[in-house]
């Protein structure tokens, strides 16, 4: 069996590392707060060329506090992809504001720039640029239209650790950025687990405050806010992999390139575009297939895992029916019933990645 996703194998290769670093919190009781949180914020800012990184609970929240922390009015539209996680948009709606959905493009299913623009009303406030797949999205065009309209540009990132935009790491290069790791995140916790970054120091300590009781000094509350703090275990896990993630990374990336040369002459897939100017991170390899469910069953009985990521756009889930945007003709919502991730991460051999390309291959539409 080839695993879509593997992280026995991931901790076994790191087994001492992880094991020491549990021990020490807990020898030292820093399970709230504490110097192994401090240590991972400090490492994941300087990683993400970010002047600030604040640990939450989880990316969901992540994504929350970054659009209360902004402080935009009641009601207010924030534009979404229409291909990602119900993450992107729950928060949203969440933080008290009306979810826009637009599409994705056809090439690295990242933000559509001309649907974007399209979308834009006098109540739009914010944009979600989701770096999909761990493509980065085209950051030019989007900052350009959202300077234009005077709009915030918030980075989801839960897929994108590590990626580039024209040599610049993602998170910082919008107003926020908010990440995810959750265990089967390119960067993983051992639960779950978030972090914003930004470069405005006020967006920063507003973001903090709000995950931790409204306050910076204990008991010292300046106004409401919640409890969604990254705890010590988790950062210290996270110091960990950080260590070892542009190794990983870079694995990840040789096996797509494999897939891209080796799979690009068979016809009934499309394969995704990685753009000149991205580096990708690969947390998904997603092909394209009419014949997607059977292609599916044919890898699974020949020992290959697959995945769909996602199997139904989010303007077609009931969460968002009342949005009427189901019966719009994107591409995502046309998209869906084609989408198949195959095995990616560094858990996967090149004898494992030959085996995809040749199962993929056996197959007859």
């Amino acid at each position: 069996m080839i695993k879509f996703l593997d992280l026995a194998k991931q901790y076994q290769s790191i087994k001492g590392e992880i094991d020491a670093a549990i021990g020490a919190v807990i020898a030292d009781t820093s399970f709230i707060g504490g110097a192994h949180l401090r240590r991972f914020e400090e490492a994941f800012a300087a990683y993400q060329r970010a002047e600030h990184c604040v640990g939450v609970a989880n990316g969901t929240d992540a994504i929350e506090i970054a659009i209360e922390a902004l402080g935009l009015p009641h009601g207010s539209e924030i534009i979404v992809p229409a291909n990602s996680f119900i993450a992107s948009s729950e928060a949203v709606t969440r933080a008290g504001c009306r979810v826009v959905f637009c599409d994705a493009n056809e090439r690295n299913y990242t933000i559509d720039i001309d649907d974007l623009s399209r979308r834009i009303t006098p109540q739009t406030k914010a944009i979600i640029a989701v770096h999909l797949y761990g493509h980065p999205c085209d950051m030019d065009a989007l900052l350009a239209i959202a300077k234009r309209h005077g709009l915030f540009v918030i980075e989801d990132c839960a897929q994108a650790h590590g990626a580039e935009y024209r040599g610049r790491r993602v998170g910082a290069i919008g107003d926020i950025g908010a990440f995810s790791f959750y265990p089967g995140k390119n960067l993983g916790a051992y639960g779950d687990a978030g972090a914003i970054v930004t470069n405005d120091a006020a967006l920063a300590r507003r973001c903090r405050m709000i995950a931790n009781h409204g306050r910076v000094e204990k008991y010292n509350h300046e106004f409401e806010g919640r409890n969604s703090r990254l705890d010590g275990l988790q950062a210290a896990v996270l110091s960990v992999k950080l260590a070892h993630l542009d190794e990983w990374t870079a694995r990840r990336i040789a096996i797509a390139d494999y897939y891209l040369e080796h799979l690009r002459d068979v016809p009934f897939i499309t394969l995704p575009e990685r753009a000149e100017w991205a580096r990708q991170v690969y947390h998904l390899f997603v092909i394209r297939s009419e014949h997607r469910d059977a292609l599916q069953a044919h890898l699974k009985a020949g020992g290959v895992e697959t995945g769909i990521h996602y199997p139904i756009a989010l303007p077609k889930l009931a969460a968002y029916r009342y949005l009427n945007q189901h019966g719009e003709a994107l591409f995502a919502n046309c998209a869906d019933s084609t989408l198949l991730s195959i095995p990616m991460g560094e858990h996967l051999e090149p004898e494992d990645a030959r085996t995809v390309v040749e199962r993929i291959k056996a197959f007859s539409p």
